[in-house]
């Protein structure tokens, strides 16, 4: 366990659990449309640690790194928010459209789409804001292929 782990417990204490999906990984997205940007890389984080060159952690490294996108757009740092999305984008590669529950064409779309802003404006204008941050949908098993099971650590 890490010293940030009792702060993140207690984050997580406030979140629903659902069913078949890390804790962790829940979180994540509950921080994520909270605006809770670091938050959520931390959360995350604790799950892609253990894993590391694993099959599953360039999935979490690029939601851990779309999070850190989101972070930087928040103190207004749009070089390395760009730079986030495309390393996020590049982890997502080789998984299919539908991963971990969710759908990752959606989440690909809004990596792409922030980084395409950042770079059309020359990196001047900040396409994000409270009012218009991105939503995620949480988890769920529906979005499975048939007979596939959740990939859960």
């Amino acid at each position: 366990m890490s010293h940030k782990s009792p702060k993140i417990e207690a984050l997580l204490a406030g979140f629903v659990d659902l069913p078949d999906f890390n804790r962790h990984y829940v979180g994540f997205f509950h921080c994520f449309n909270a605006q809770l940007y670091y938050e959520a890389h931390d959360v995350l984080e604790e799950v892609w640690l253990p894993i590391r060159g694993q099959v599953q952690a360039k999935f979490y490294q690029g939601l851990i790194q779309m999070a850190g996108g989101f972070v930087h757009l928040q103190k207004k740092r749009l070089g390395p928010a760009a730079r986030l999305f495309a390393l996020a984008l590049a982890n997502f590669e080789a998984y299919p459209a539908r991963h971990g529950g969710v759908d990752l064409d959606v989440i690909r779309q809004i990596c792409r789409d922030h980084r395409q802003a950042i770079l059309d404006s020359g990196e001047t204008v900040n396409p994000w804001s409270p009012e218009k941050a991105p939503q995620l949908a949480l988890p769920s098993t529906k979005l499975y292929l048939e007979g596939q099971p959740p990939a859960c650590p």
